[in-house]
């Protein structure tokens, strides 16, 4: 009996050794990528821009750390760059006066209009730059996420900085979209006319977008001219403004950069055998927008949506479209053997 005991216990034991070595082991840094064009047949090697996604993970698959980066092919197709870098060069002109661009519209060609600011910089999404002469004028300027315009405004150091934000209006004269940043906002004036009363802040339903987090929280419409200025580093004394070089910076969820910070926050404490996917893709509008060959967004079917994006709560941590995000996120999975590549939804890029 004993030694039937015995052998149970061994039995036993082999079959939890076996177990556990059988249990898959995860640890390692793996990375995944997304590319422009790949629903077109372009291959990696040959994309111009790609989105990278690195996670590194413990033997359980829990994710340790992971950075996403949004890289572009330079003009002359010998090296890459970052296009969330946050560094820029800016050169203003006091001695130009802001006008409105003349927006594209049918037999209409897009115009930019009179700019005081130079701009260099790899991104501009969410941007906000600033300056004041050493007479005390002020330029401001800043890239608006709904029409997609770099918005300019001038004051002269004896202007009323007390005046409320909602007094930011092109009928006011003192709001001047002038330079058209991208082609694809979600709002695309065709004339300024039916927005000469839009204040700085209303080009969306909720100035959530502007002013919900980062730079601008807390800065209302009702909030004074000076003090959106103070929050983007102007200096007052005695309600005059001080001499400052040019300075910039990301408002909301701080650009390109600010979006990868956050999806990187998100991620880290994740189980990657459990998150497979920064993107539900079991809701109807997203899945009815899943071809044949598990592209996102590609064809335009009814009911669907082409983008994945919720500007205010946020998806995966981020408020900028994801779907591309979310391709490279599972292709890192392919890479540790947590998925297969067909199970990979490859998003529009």
């Amino acid at each position: 009996m004993l030694i039937r005991k015995i052998g149970v216990i061994a039995l036993l034991a082999l079959a939890l050794g076996v177990t556990s070595c059988s249990k898959e082991d995860y640890s390692g840094t793996y990375t995944g990528y997304s590319w422009r064009g790949e629903s077109k047949g372009v291959t990696l090697e040959d994309a111009t821009q790609k989105i990278e996604t690195v996670l590194v993970l413990d033997k359980d698959g829990t994710i340790l750390d992971a950075s996403v980066n949004f890289m572009k092919l330079n003009s002359a197709g010998d090296s890459w760059y970052n296009r969330n870098d946050e560094s820029a060069t800016i050169e203003v002109d006091f001695s130009v006066n802001p006008t409105l661009a003349v927006p594209q519209a049918d037999g209409q060609d897009y115009q930019s209009g009179d700019s005081m600011f130079s701009i260099k910089t790899n991104d501009v999404m969410s941007l906000y730059a600033v300056a004041v002469d050493s007479d005390g004028t002020v330029a401001f300027a800043m890239v608006d996420p709904i029409h997609r315009y770099m918005s300019e405004m001038k004051f002269e150091s004896d202007f009323d900085f007390s005046r409320p934000i909602s007094d930011l209006t092109i009928g006011n004269g003192l709001l001047f979209p002038t330079v058209r940043t991208s082609s694809s906002g979600y709002l695309k004036p065709t004339e300024w006319g039916t927005h000469e009363d839009t204040h700085l802040f209303g080009f969306y339903s909720s100035p959530y977008v502007y002013n919900g987090r980062g730079t601008f929280s807390g800065i209302t419409p009702q909030s004074s001219i000076q003090e959106l200025l103070e929050s983007a580093g102007v200096t007052f004394v005695d309600g005059t403004p001080e001499t400052q070089a040019p300075s910039h910076g990301f408002y909301a969820n701080g650009g390109w950069t600010g979006n990868y910070r956050e999806m990187s926050k998100f991620l880290v404490g994740k189980n990657a055998t459990e998150l497979t996917s920064l993107v539900d893709w079991s809701v109807g509008r997203y899945k009815k927008g899943i071809n044949a060959d598990n592209f996102f967004g590609v064809d335009s079917v009814s009911g669907s949506t082409r983008t994945v994006q919720n500007s205010t709560d946020t998806i995966a941590g981020a408020t900028v479209r994801i779907s591309r995000e979310a391709t490279s996120y599972q292709r890192a999975l392919v890479e540790a053997g947590i998925l297969e590549e067909g199970d990979v939804i490859k998003g529009r890029f």
